[in-house]
């Protein structure tokens, strides 16, 4: 492909990693030759970065995919995911997951990113639903510390909640910020 045909959302092959493009704009400049001006993301990290190619440079499409996977459990040093559609079983190193694995609870649905074969990313929910397994008993009229308190969730990350949640209660965590957002009623 070359860069007539970017699109929003296009993965390419740059420096033999996988990028995706999240913005592009094509420049003309009254002087000299046209540029293709990028913003491209990391599949693999996150990290996004902007990038100039002279018009009609060649590069390769990475063809991704994108599927849904199921969490089964954590073993030492690995985490357990089943894909639904085949019920093939898949182990991907903690390394690759990294302070996501503190959300995954049981059956949780992850999207993962492949590329030859190979995994590049996973993603979570943006929110899950867990119960609080651990925190102390919040004491009304005591606001001095803000109204918060830790709350460690059945997934083993710790949150920061009000003083109204106790032990028992099931909340909805922000898995990017790794906030707490609402009580949920059972």
């Amino acid at each position: 492909m070359d860069t007539s045909d970017f699109k929003n959302g296009v993965s390419i092959v740059q420096d033999g990693d996988v990028w995706q493009i999240i913005e592009f704009q094509h420049v003309k400049p009254g002087k000299g030759g046209a540029f293709v001006r990028t913003k491209l993301k990391q599949l693999r990290t996150g990290k996004v970065v902007d990038k100039t190619f002279r018009a009609g440079e060649k590069m390769d499409q990475a063809i991704v995919e994108r599927r849904n996977l199921q969490y089964l459990y954590q073993g030492e040093g690995v985490y357990a995911f089943m894909d639904m559609e085949t019920f093939e079983q898949m182990e991907v190193p903690a390394t690759l997951v990294g302070d996501k694995g503190t959300f995954l609870t049981d059956s949780l649905d992850v999207q993962f990113t492949f590329w030859n074969e190979q995994v590049l990313a996973l993603e979570l929910p943006t929110a899950v639903v867990a119960e609080v397994v651990e925190t102390d008993p919040g004491v009304r009229g005591d606001t001095a510390s803000g109204g918060n308190k830790p709350a460690k969730i059945a997934s083993g990350a710790t949150v920061t909640v009000p003083l109204f949640i106790n032990i028992g209660d099931v909340i909805k965590v922000d898995t990017r910020t790794g906030a707490y957002v609402e009580r949920v009623k059972t």
